[in-house]
Protein backbone atom coordinates (compact mmCIF):
# COMPACT_ATOMS: atom_id res chain seq x y z
CA UNK A 1 0.00 0.00 0.00
CA UNK A 2 1.44 3.38 -1.02
CA UNK A 3 0.70 6.43 1.15
CA UNK A 4 1.92 10.03 1.03
CA UNK A 5 2.85 10.94 4.60
CA UNK A 6 6.13 12.78 4.02
CA UNK A 7 7.49 14.12 0.74
CA UNK A 8 10.75 12.42 1.66
CA UNK A 9 8.98 9.12 0.90
CA UNK A 10 9.01 9.97 -2.83
CA UNK A 11 12.01 9.40 -5.08
CA UNK A 12 13.09 12.04 -7.59
CA UNK A 13 11.80 9.78 -10.39
CA UNK A 14 8.40 9.49 -8.70
CA UNK A 15 8.19 13.27 -8.36
CA UNK A 16 9.14 13.72 -12.02
CA UNK A 17 6.34 11.32 -12.99
CA UNK A 18 3.89 13.12 -10.71
CA UNK A 19 4.80 16.50 -12.22
CA UNK A 20 4.62 15.14 -15.78
CA UNK A 21 1.06 13.97 -15.10
CA UNK A 22 0.14 17.31 -13.47
CA UNK A 23 1.55 19.16 -16.48
CA UNK A 24 -0.45 16.93 -18.82
CA UNK A 25 -3.61 17.65 -16.82
CA UNK A 26 -2.98 21.39 -17.05
CA UNK A 27 -2.42 21.19 -20.80
CA UNK A 28 -5.37 18.88 -21.59
CA UNK A 29 -7.73 18.39 -18.62
CA UNK A 30 -10.37 16.70 -20.80
CA UNK A 31 -8.18 13.58 -20.95
CA UNK A 32 -8.61 13.04 -17.21
CA UNK A 33 -12.32 13.64 -16.61
CA UNK A 34 -12.89 9.93 -15.96
CA UNK A 35 -9.56 9.11 -14.28
CA UNK A 36 -11.30 8.49 -10.93
CA UNK A 37 -14.77 7.59 -12.16
CA UNK A 38 -16.39 5.37 -9.51
CA UNK A 39 -13.73 6.21 -6.90
CA UNK A 40 -14.50 7.82 -3.55
CA UNK A 41 -12.31 10.13 -1.45
CA UNK A 42 -12.77 10.48 2.32
CA UNK A 43 -11.90 14.00 3.48
CA UNK A 44 -11.12 14.08 7.23
CA UNK A 45 -10.30 17.64 8.28
CA UNK A 46 -9.85 17.93 12.04
CA UNK A 47 -8.85 21.60 11.83
CA UNK A 48 -9.85 24.57 9.64
CA UNK A 49 -8.73 24.69 6.02
CA UNK A 50 -9.82 26.56 2.91
CA UNK A 51 -7.31 25.96 0.12
CA UNK A 52 -6.25 22.40 0.94
CA UNK A 53 -9.77 21.16 1.64
CA UNK A 54 -11.36 22.81 -1.40
CA UNK A 55 -8.39 21.92 -3.59
CA UNK A 56 -8.64 18.21 -2.79
CA UNK A 57 -12.41 18.14 -3.19
CA UNK A 58 -12.26 19.97 -6.51
CA UNK A 59 -9.42 17.75 -7.72
CA UNK A 60 -11.43 14.58 -7.06
CA UNK A 61 -14.58 15.97 -8.66
CA UNK A 62 -12.67 17.09 -11.78
CA UNK A 63 -11.35 13.52 -12.10
CA UNK A 64 -14.90 12.16 -12.06
CA UNK A 65 -14.80 10.85 -8.49
CA UNK A 66 -16.91 11.67 -5.43
CA UNK A 67 -16.16 12.96 -1.93
CA UNK A 68 -17.50 12.52 1.59
CA UNK A 69 -16.14 13.52 4.99
CA UNK A 70 -16.15 16.27 7.60
CA UNK A 71 -14.56 19.68 8.09
CA UNK A 72 -15.52 19.81 11.77
CA UNK A 73 -14.68 16.83 13.98
CA UNK A 74 -17.46 17.86 16.37
CA UNK A 75 -19.93 16.69 13.73
CA UNK A 76 -18.43 13.18 13.78
CA UNK A 77 -17.98 10.37 16.28
CA UNK A 78 -14.65 11.93 17.23
CA UNK A 79 -16.73 14.16 19.51
CA UNK A 80 -17.90 10.98 21.29
CA UNK A 81 -14.34 9.87 21.95
CA UNK A 82 -13.75 7.60 18.94
CA UNK A 83 -10.06 6.82 18.45
CA UNK A 84 -8.18 7.74 15.31
CA UNK A 85 -7.61 4.03 14.64
CA UNK A 86 -11.34 3.24 14.70
CA UNK A 87 -12.23 6.26 12.57
CA UNK A 88 -9.68 5.32 9.92
CA UNK A 89 -10.56 1.61 9.85
CA UNK A 90 -14.23 2.50 9.43
CA UNK A 91 -13.72 5.24 6.83
CA UNK A 92 -11.26 3.20 4.78
CA UNK A 93 -14.01 0.60 4.43
CA UNK A 94 -16.08 3.16 2.51
CA UNK A 95 -13.42 5.06 0.52
CA UNK A 96 -10.66 4.43 -2.01
CA UNK A 97 -8.33 7.10 -0.58
CA UNK A 98 -8.27 9.00 2.75
CA UNK A 99 -7.11 12.63 2.95
CA UNK A 100 -6.36 13.90 6.47
CA UNK A 101 -5.65 17.30 8.05
CA UNK A 102 -5.07 17.26 11.81
CA UNK A 103 -3.49 19.40 14.54
CA UNK A 104 -1.58 16.34 15.87
CA UNK A 105 1.92 15.71 14.58
CA UNK A 106 2.33 12.22 13.20
CA UNK A 107 -1.42 11.55 12.89
CA UNK A 108 -1.27 10.66 9.19
CA UNK A 109 1.55 8.19 9.86
CA UNK A 110 -0.57 6.66 12.62
CA UNK A 111 -3.61 6.42 10.31
CA UNK A 112 -1.56 4.66 7.63
CA UNK A 113 -0.94 1.74 10.04
CA UNK A 114 -4.64 0.90 10.13
CA UNK A 115 -6.02 1.99 6.75
CA UNK A 116 -7.07 -0.42 3.99
CA UNK A 117 -6.56 2.33 1.37
CA UNK A 118 -3.91 5.00 0.74
CA UNK A 119 -3.65 7.83 3.28
CA UNK A 120 -2.61 11.32 2.20
CA UNK A 121 -1.21 13.73 4.76
CA UNK A 122 -2.89 17.10 4.15
CA UNK A 123 -1.03 18.65 7.10
CA UNK A 124 -0.27 17.27 10.57
CA UNK A 125 0.20 20.08 13.07
CA UNK A 126 3.50 21.89 12.64
CA UNK A 127 5.16 18.78 11.23
CA UNK A 128 4.67 18.13 7.48
CA UNK A 129 2.44 19.14 4.57
CA UNK A 130 3.64 17.13 1.55
CA UNK A 131 0.82 17.98 -0.85
CA UNK A 132 1.47 21.70 -0.36
CA UNK A 133 4.97 20.85 -1.49
CA UNK A 134 3.62 19.26 -4.67
CA UNK A 135 1.86 22.59 -5.28
CA UNK A 136 5.08 24.49 -4.57
CA UNK A 137 7.27 22.41 -6.87
CA UNK A 138 4.66 22.46 -9.62
CA UNK A 139 4.57 26.27 -9.39
CA UNK A 140 8.35 26.65 -9.46
CA UNK A 141 8.80 24.22 -12.35
CA UNK A 142 5.94 25.68 -14.38
CA UNK A 143 7.00 29.31 -13.94
CA UNK A 144 10.81 29.08 -13.81
CA UNK A 145 11.28 25.97 -15.95
CA UNK A 146 13.49 24.19 -13.41
CA UNK A 147 14.15 23.57 -9.74
CA UNK A 148 17.83 22.61 -9.78
CA UNK A 149 20.33 25.39 -9.11
CA UNK A 150 17.97 27.87 -7.41
CA UNK A 151 18.50 30.10 -4.37
CA UNK A 152 15.47 29.77 -2.10
CA UNK A 153 14.60 32.05 0.81
CA UNK A 154 12.28 30.61 3.47
CA UNK A 155 10.95 33.43 5.63
CA UNK A 156 8.84 33.55 8.80
CA UNK A 157 7.95 30.85 11.29
CA UNK A 158 10.34 28.07 10.31
CA UNK A 159 9.90 26.25 13.63
CA UNK A 160 6.19 25.48 13.24
CA UNK A 161 5.91 25.86 9.47
CA UNK A 162 4.97 22.42 8.17
CA UNK A 163 5.01 23.70 4.58
CA UNK A 164 8.64 24.76 5.06
CA UNK A 165 9.66 21.39 6.52
CA UNK A 166 8.08 19.50 3.62
CA UNK A 167 9.63 21.81 1.03
CA UNK A 168 13.11 21.33 2.50
CA UNK A 169 12.62 17.55 2.38
CA UNK A 170 11.58 17.82 -1.26
CA UNK A 171 14.40 20.10 -2.36
CA UNK A 172 16.93 17.61 -1.00
CA UNK A 173 16.13 15.60 -4.13
CA UNK A 174 17.35 18.38 -6.43
CA UNK A 175 20.84 19.59 -7.32
CA UNK A 176 22.68 22.71 -6.19
CA UNK A 177 19.94 24.32 -4.09
CA UNK A 178 21.02 27.12 -1.77
CA UNK A 179 18.79 28.06 1.17
CA UNK A 180 18.49 31.27 3.13
CA UNK A 181 16.57 30.50 6.33
CA UNK A 182 15.09 33.81 7.47
CA UNK A 183 13.51 33.82 10.92
CA UNK A 184 13.81 35.16 14.45
CA UNK A 185 16.03 32.90 16.53
CA UNK A 186 13.15 31.52 18.61
CA UNK A 187 11.31 30.48 15.43
CA UNK A 188 14.34 28.96 13.68
CA UNK A 189 14.06 25.66 11.84
CA UNK A 190 13.76 22.75 14.32
CA UNK A 191 16.73 20.59 15.19
CA UNK A 192 15.50 17.50 13.34
CA UNK A 193 15.24 19.52 10.11
CA UNK A 194 18.66 21.11 10.63
CA UNK A 195 20.10 17.63 11.19
CA UNK A 196 18.40 16.44 7.99
CA UNK A 197 19.92 19.31 5.99
CA UNK A 198 23.40 18.63 7.35
CA UNK A 199 23.07 14.90 6.61
CA UNK A 200 22.10 15.69 3.01
CA UNK A 201 24.95 18.23 2.59
CA UNK A 202 22.43 20.94 1.78
CA UNK A 203 23.78 24.49 1.65
CA UNK A 204 21.98 26.86 4.00
CA UNK A 205 22.54 30.15 5.76
CA UNK A 206 20.46 31.17 8.78
CA UNK A 207 19.75 34.91 9.04
CA UNK A 208 17.32 37.11 10.93
CA UNK A 209 16.86 39.83 8.27
CA UNK A 210 15.09 39.67 4.90
CA UNK A 211 16.25 42.79 3.08
CA UNK A 212 19.96 41.93 3.03
CA UNK A 213 19.44 38.60 1.22
CA UNK A 214 16.50 39.35 -1.08
CA UNK A 215 18.72 40.35 -4.09
CA UNK A 216 20.22 36.82 -4.13
CA UNK A 217 16.93 34.90 -4.27
CA UNK A 218 15.20 33.10 -7.13
CA UNK A 219 12.30 32.12 -4.87
CA UNK A 220 11.08 33.91 -1.75
CA UNK A 221 8.74 31.66 0.25
CA UNK A 222 6.89 33.76 2.81
CA UNK A 223 5.05 32.12 5.71
CA UNK A 224 2.57 33.28 8.32
CA UNK A 225 3.44 33.57 12.00
CA UNK A 226 0.85 31.00 13.09
CA UNK A 227 -1.01 32.00 16.23
CA UNK A 228 -2.53 28.51 16.57
CA UNK A 229 0.92 26.84 16.89
CA UNK A 230 2.03 28.89 19.92
CA UNK A 231 1.64 27.54 23.43
CA UNK A 232 2.76 30.87 24.90
CA UNK A 233 0.62 33.82 23.62
CA UNK A 234 3.37 36.25 24.62
CA UNK A 235 5.76 34.50 22.23
CA UNK A 236 3.26 35.02 19.43
CA UNK A 237 2.87 38.71 20.29
CA UNK A 238 6.66 39.17 20.19
CA UNK A 239 6.93 37.68 16.71
CA UNK A 240 3.79 38.66 14.81
CA UNK A 241 4.41 41.18 12.05
CA UNK A 242 8.18 40.74 12.23
CA UNK A 243 8.53 40.19 8.46
CA UNK A 244 6.39 42.20 6.05
CA UNK A 245 7.06 42.09 2.30
CA UNK A 246 6.22 45.36 0.50
CA UNK A 247 6.58 46.68 -3.06
CA UNK A 248 9.47 48.83 -1.86
CA UNK A 249 11.42 45.79 -0.62
CA UNK A 250 10.81 44.04 -3.95
CA UNK A 251 12.69 46.80 -5.78
CA UNK A 252 15.94 45.08 -4.79
CA UNK A 253 14.82 41.62 -5.95
CA UNK A 254 15.52 39.88 -9.27
CA UNK A 255 13.06 40.57 -12.08
CA UNK A 256 12.05 36.89 -12.29
CA UNK A 257 12.08 36.06 -8.59
CA UNK A 258 8.93 34.24 -7.48
CA UNK A 259 7.10 35.38 -4.37
CA UNK A 260 5.33 32.35 -2.94
CA UNK A 261 3.13 31.77 0.11
CA UNK A 262 1.08 28.70 1.15
CA UNK A 263 -1.72 31.05 2.32
CA UNK A 264 -3.65 32.27 4.19
CA UNK A 265 -1.68 35.44 4.73
CA UNK A 266 -2.26 37.94 7.51
CA UNK A 267 0.03 40.96 7.16
CA UNK A 268 3.30 39.39 5.96
CA UNK A 269 2.66 40.37 2.31
CA UNK A 270 1.02 43.74 1.71
CA UNK A 271 -1.82 43.87 -0.81
CA UNK A 272 0.15 46.16 -3.14
CA UNK A 273 2.45 43.19 -3.88
CA UNK A 274 -0.46 41.27 -5.45
CA UNK A 275 -0.17 43.16 -8.74
CA UNK A 276 3.59 42.62 -9.05
CA UNK A 277 4.32 40.06 -11.82
CA UNK A 278 6.56 38.19 -9.38
CA UNK A 279 3.65 37.47 -7.01
CA UNK A 280 2.83 33.79 -7.62
CA UNK A 281 0.82 32.78 -4.55
CA UNK A 282 -2.63 32.76 -6.13
CA UNK A 283 -1.31 30.82 -9.14
CA UNK A 284 0.37 28.54 -6.61
CA UNK A 285 -3.03 27.74 -5.07
CA UNK A 286 -4.44 26.85 -8.51
CA UNK A 287 -1.43 24.73 -9.43
CA UNK A 288 -1.99 22.87 -6.16
CA UNK A 289 -5.29 21.58 -7.50
CA UNK A 290 -3.59 20.12 -10.58
CA UNK A 291 -0.83 18.58 -8.45
CA UNK A 292 -3.46 16.93 -6.23
CA UNK A 293 -5.36 15.71 -9.30
CA UNK A 294 -2.16 14.01 -10.41
CA UNK A 295 -1.68 12.43 -6.99
CA UNK A 296 -5.28 11.22 -6.66
CA UNK A 297 -5.32 9.77 -10.18
CA UNK A 298 -2.60 7.42 -8.95
CA UNK A 299 -3.45 6.70 -5.31
CA UNK A 300 -7.25 6.43 -5.61
CA UNK A 301 -6.82 3.72 -8.23
CA UNK A 302 -4.61 1.47 -6.11
CA UNK A 303 -6.13 -1.89 -5.10
CA UNK A 304 -7.36 -1.88 -1.50
CA UNK A 305 -5.92 -4.21 1.15
CA UNK A 306 -8.18 -6.98 2.39
CA UNK A 307 -6.46 -6.77 5.77
CA UNK A 308 -3.78 -4.56 7.32
CA UNK A 309 -0.62 -5.88 8.95
CA UNK A 310 -0.73 -6.65 12.66
CA UNK A 311 0.47 -3.65 14.67
CA UNK A 312 2.02 -3.85 18.14
CA UNK A 313 -0.17 -2.33 20.85
CA UNK A 314 1.48 0.43 22.85
CA UNK A 315 0.95 1.09 26.53
CA UNK A 316 2.35 4.59 27.04
CA UNK A 317 3.94 7.27 24.84
CA UNK A 318 7.72 7.28 24.56
CA UNK A 319 7.71 10.66 22.79
CA UNK A 320 7.81 13.83 24.89
CA UNK A 321 6.51 16.15 22.19
CA UNK A 322 3.18 17.41 23.61
CA UNK A 323 1.79 17.80 20.07
CA UNK A 324 2.62 14.23 19.01
CA UNK A 325 -0.29 11.92 18.21
CA UNK A 326 1.13 9.36 20.66
CA UNK A 327 0.21 11.68 23.54
CA UNK A 328 -3.50 11.11 22.96
CA UNK A 329 -3.64 7.74 21.14
CA UNK A 330 -1.83 5.56 23.68
CA UNK A 331 -2.41 2.28 21.83
CA UNK A 332 0.05 3.35 19.11
CA UNK A 333 3.26 1.30 18.95
CA UNK A 334 6.48 2.95 20.21
CA UNK A 335 8.03 3.36 16.76
CA UNK A 336 11.57 4.75 16.65
CA UNK A 337 13.75 5.86 13.74
CA UNK A 338 17.22 7.37 13.40
CA UNK A 339 17.74 11.00 12.40
CA UNK A 340 21.42 11.88 12.23
CA UNK A 341 22.26 9.00 14.55
CA UNK A 342 19.69 10.20 17.12
CA UNK A 343 16.71 8.11 18.18
CA UNK A 344 13.55 9.96 17.14
CA UNK A 345 9.81 9.34 17.26
CA UNK A 346 8.79 7.78 13.95
CA UNK A 347 5.49 9.66 14.07
CA UNK A 348 6.52 13.29 14.72
CA UNK A 349 10.35 13.18 14.28
CA UNK A 350 10.88 14.52 17.81
CA UNK A 351 14.13 13.48 19.51
CA UNK A 352 13.60 10.84 22.22
CA UNK A 353 16.67 11.61 24.29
Amino acid sequence: MRHLIDFGDLTRQEWDELYARASSIMDDPSRYIDACRGRVMASLFYEPSTRTNFSFQTAMLRLGGTVFGFADPNSSSVAKGETLKDTVKMVSGYADVVVMRTPWEGAAKAASLYSHVPVVNAGDGGHMHPTQTTADLTTITRLLGKVDGLSVGLCGDLKNGRTVHSLVKALAKFEDIRFFLISPRELAIPDYMRTFMLEKDMRFTEVTGLEAVIPQLDVLYMTRIQRERFVDPLEYERNKGIYILTRRKLERAKERMLVMHPLPRVDEITVDVDDDPRAAYFEQARYGMFARMSLLADLANQPRLDRTETVEIGTRPVCRNPRCITQTEHYLPPLVKKNGGVDCCAFCDGALS
